[in-house]
């Protein structure tokens, strides 16, 4: 299963980003070996993430999401469109 995740950073920012192992990359977000963007931001927390079938989809939507204004961002994160908190 491939997954596109928005985080919640430690300063208030939001990350975007795609992985097919989600729990495994949240938690190298929070341990400092992720996205150079968040390795000053911990902790991170996962707010939203989609599933998808195929990698180029997964990426496909991170480009989407990463393209949205901040405002769209939290609409989507209140869509409640994650299905379980990891």
């Amino acid at each position: 299963m491939n997954y596109t995740y928005i985080l919640l950073c430690g300063d208030g920012t939001l990350y975007t980003g795609w992985t097919n192992h989600l729990e495994e990359r949240v938690r190298a977000h929070n341990e400092g070996r992720g996205a150079k963007y968040t390795r000053g931001r911990t902790p991170v927390k996962l707010v939203y993430y989609e599933t998808s079938t195929t990698r180029e989809a997964a990426m496909r939507r991170e480009r989407e999401i990463k393209r949205m204004d901040r405002r769209g961002k939290l609409r989507l994160i209140a869509s409640g469109e994650m299905s379980e908190e990891l």
